[in-house]
């Protein structure tokens, strides 16, 4: 049977049978491990990161670049198995540069096949693709994500904990807090922290303190808010992980501008808004997660920037507030929308839609299109169809120019 070639973001069935995912990396010597995890994207405890010096857990084994999982027997409190390649730590400066390979094999079934991205920016450990359980069966989920923390820093980011001497997870650190720092400023949260907490993020919130940095805002400081459209005609987009990526970059901007180190998330669904927040210690997988507790439908967009607007202020907080509203398709309460920018403008609070999705975008595209337009803290930026596909630098230039401009950053 011929492989079917699977893309970045994409999925596919798997039978509740054993699975094989092996790995090829050309022209670098790489270690295979899994993490297991639980409903709230942790492991359940340190034996949960499978690799060379602890090569079996519940199910899931390594063996050489290659990864079985009997989903079967799988515990059910295992709720996703990330598949990742670290550079060999035994050679020193070594990082991906070539994309790795992946080929998942079941058998009965046609070989699925993933080639991750080429990779420029010293990354020394790719997640390359997660195994995950939905609607009773499984399904995998191409990956292709790349840090500079090493494996001990994915690991510690999914919650392990590694110890520094301990051979097995040999850390290749990502640069220092003052290396990272952005031009002349510097972030709302010490990036050391980030390094920390969460080192999977360490080059986008580099990307975003670079942006700010470049429009003279760097020292400036704001509560940041992100809103999502969770119209049925979203589903694919959450399901390709496009979401999550897409939230996680609003979180690194969040790291400079915001120092709790949390972003309050709204769902825009038909229902009464669904708030939460996705924190640097809770943010891997956690949009899908909260995402599958509520229902698709028509989003009532106004309703979720009402709730924002109404958590801001009782928050006390004294920076303005930047509201990053996701949009995936015109509004039905348009006239509400434009009542809430406009009463909204006096309050300290900056409204940036962000299009991505296959609908229509007129409304938020010529929201300032009239020369008699009114919405000073009201702009717009166009993701595509996909924000994924945007380069960190000009997605960040894209999200923070018009708010630099607010702000009173000079042009």
């Amino acid at each position: 049977m011929q492989a079917m070639s699977l893309c970045k973001g994409e999925n596919a069935a798997l039978a509740v049978r054993p699975v094989v995912l092996s790995v090829s990396v050309p022209g670098l010597a790489a270690d295979v491990s899994a993490l297991l995890l639980g409903v709230d994207g942790k492991v359940r405890g340190d034996d949960d990161l499978v690799f060379y010096n602890h090569p079996v857990q519940d199910a899931v084994s390594i063996a050489g670049s290659a990864v079985t999982a009997d989903l079967a027997r799988v515990p059910q409190s295992v709720d996703r198995v990330v598949i990742a390649a670290s550079a060999d730590p035994q050679q020193p400066g070594a990082v991906f540069t070539r994309a790795p390979q992946l080929t998942v094999a079941q058998a009965g079934s046609p070989d699925l096949s993933f080639t991750a991205p080429d990779f420029t920016s010293g990354e020394t450990v790719v997640v390359l693709a997660e195994l995950y359980r939905r609607s009773g069966g499984w399904k995998v989920r191409a990956v292709g994500q790349g840090y500079a923390s090493g494996l001990a820093g994915l690991a510690t980011d999914y919650g392990v904990d590694v110890e520094p001497e301990q051979p097995a997870a040999p850390v290749a650190r990502v640069p220092g807090p003052t290396a990272l720092a952005p031009g002349p400023g510097r972030s709302a949260i010490d990036l050391a922290k980030v390094e920390r907490r969460a080192p999977g993020l360490a080059a986008p919130v580099r990307q975003a303190g670079q942006a700010l940095a470049d429009r003279g805002i760097a020292e400036r400081r704001a509560a940041v808010y992100l809103i999502l459209d969770h119209d049925w005609h979203m589903e694919q987009l959450y399901e390709s992980f496009a979401v999550q990526a897409f939230a996680e970059r609003i979180l690194a901007l969040s790291a400079n501008l915001d120092d709790d180190g949390t972003v309050p998330v709204i769902f825009s669904s038909q229902d009464q808004p669904f708030l939460e927040e996705i924190r640097l210690d809770n943010y891997r997988g956690r949009i899908g997660r909260l995402h599958t507790q509520i229902d698709w439908g028509w989003g009532d967009v106004a309703a979720s920037m009402r709730r924002a607007v109404g958590h801001y202020q009782e928050s006390g907080a004294a920076d303005p507030a930047f509201i990053v509203t996701q949009v995936g398709d015109e509004p039905c309460d348009k006239a509400e929308i434009r009542s809430l920018l406009q009463n909204t403008a006096a309050l300290g609070v900056f409204w940036l839609f962000v299009g991505f999705g296959r609908g229509k975008l007129a409304f938020y595209k010529n929201l300032n299109a009239s020369a008699s337009a009114t919405f000073t803290n009201v702009a717009f930026y166009d993701a595509g169809k996909n924000p994924g596909s945007v380069p960190d630098d000009r997605f960040y230039t894209g999200l923070v120019q018009a708010f630099a401009t607010w702000i009173g950053s000079p042009a």
